[in-house]
């Protein structure tokens, strides 16, 4: 495991934590959760519900298998964490092409419009998923002060990823 890893390791699953903290903390989170994609009109009605659950499955998966220190499990969540972004960033692009700017649920609680930057963001989340991907699939030895600081970075990179909308907000 190299430091990369330990750093994308880090960022990725605290992305998705706090997405699955605003999707899943209670049973009105996840009723929003569900009306959002509605609102985003890129599921048909009777699919919204199974779609909001296979995405939390998803991203339950991706949090655990990259929590479990194990070459195999980074592999997997990596590909999971890249393949969800990749459809979160499709579902926002159709949305937004059809005039729809329905506020995104991505992190919980949300008045930001749907809008670009929430592709471009999804779109850096993939590559530091891939990035992830090629270090798990490498080989490195990471002595522990080091991988403290590529960990302790990839949470601070997580957080700031998670706060995007409101601090994108600050500079409008």
């Amino acid at each position: 495991m190299g430091y990369l890893e330990v750093a994308a390791r880090l960022l990725v699953a605290t992305v998705f934590v706090v997405a699955l903290a605003g999707k899943v903390s209670g049973a009105k989170a996840y009723a929003a959760f569900v009306d959002s994609l509605l609102r985003m009109d890129v599921v048909p009605v009777r699919l919204a519900r199974p779609a909001a659950a296979a995405s939390v499955a998803a991203e339950v998966a991706v949090v655990v298998l990259l929590a479990v220190p194990l070459r195999w499990a980074a592999v997997a969540g990596f590909v999971i964490a890249a393949g969800l972004l990749a459809v979160f960033a499709a579902a926002i692009a159709i949305s937004l092409r059809a005039g729809n700017r329905a506020p995104c649920r991505c992190f919980g609680a949300s008045t930001t419009p749907l809008g670009k930057g929430h592709i471009v963001r999804n779109g850096g989340l993939i590559l530091v998923s891939l990035a992830g991907l090629v270090a798990a699939a490498g080989t490195g030895a990471v002595a522990v002060p080091g991988a403290v600081v590529a960990g302790g970075a990839g949470l601070v990179a997580g957080i700031i990823v998670t706060a995007y909308d409101d601090i994108a907000a600050l500079f409008r």
